[in-house]
């Protein structure tokens, strides 16, 4: 068995031990390394930014800048366009058949206004006035249905707004019904630094009257100027040549009970 095995051994061909096989040539590639990419299907939409949006040119929109106390729209105008504050705030005030005024909102910028036209309101029963500085962006009624209908993601915005805005409402009845006309000025001196809101939190409120404060909670300027006078001793509210300065800690009259 062994012998058989040796013979089929050394019958095999043998290589040569000089013999050379030649190797093939060496190819130069040009390679380019491409960074990594991610699939733009992957990546995440960057938010809606409901200024940028309004910045572009559409038919039916237009823009205009509103001094202090200049009107946008007076009570019994015709409802035919909706408004957004880009900078500034406005005032919606009413006024009953006996000639009694009253301020019915505040309205901080990014804030629409006039939105009832959408509804089928021809004539506005509420004035808007400019309660510093503004600058305004008028968009008329038909080029806003317009908008609605073929911009998903500004509908969504819109939409958010008139909950925003409903909830904003209930909040003013229920502060109106129950809530003390101390309480009523903090909070709203509170709102109109923008604390608790989407926008940035002012340091100064612009100049305003103890008379409009006063219609704005449904109070005597004399009770507006008692309690501006114990905030400013207590320290939550300070004067200077610009306006009010508001203290966050205003917040603790609000929760006081």
């Amino acid at each position: 068995m062994a012998t058989g095995f040796a013979t089929m051994m050394s019958k095999a061909p043998r290589i040569p031990a000089a013999r050379a096989f030649p190797l093939p040539p060496v190819a130069h590639h040009n390679l380019t390394i491409a960074p990594n990419r991610i699939d733009a299907s992957r990546r995440p939409a960057p938010a809606f930014d409901i200024q940028d949006f309004l910045n572009r040119f559409f038919p039916g929109k237009s823009r205009r800048e509103y001094l202090t106390g200049e009107s946008i729209f007076s009570q019994g105008d015709p409802a035919n366009a909706v408004f957004y504050i880009e900078s500034g705030k406005v005032d919606l005030t009413i006024v009953s058949t006996s000639g009694r005024e009253a301020v019915i909102a505040h309205l901080p910028e990014t804030s629409f206004f006039g939105e009832a036209a959408l509804a089928g309101e021809p004539h506005r029963i509420s004035s808007a006035s400019a309660l510093q500085s503004s600058k305004i962006i008028r968009i008329d009624k038909t080029a806003m249905l317009g908008l609605l209908q073929r911009e998903p993601e500004f509908a969504q915005r819109f939409t958010e707004h008139l909950l925003s805005r409903n909830i904003r409402m209930q909040a003013d009845l229920v502060d109106h019904l129950f809530n003390s006309s101390e309480k009523r000025l903090a909070r709203l001196l509170m709102m109109m630094a923008n604390f608790g809101q989407e926008s940035k939190p002012v340091q100064v409120i612009a100049k305003i009257s103890q008379e409009t404060l006063a219609d704005m909670i449904g109070t005597t300027r004399s009770r507006v100027s008692f309690f501006l006078n114990r905030f400013r001793d207590l320290g939550y509210i300070h004067y200077d040549c610009n306006g009010m300065r508001i203290n966050s800690s205003l917040v603790n009259i609000v929760l006081h009970d």
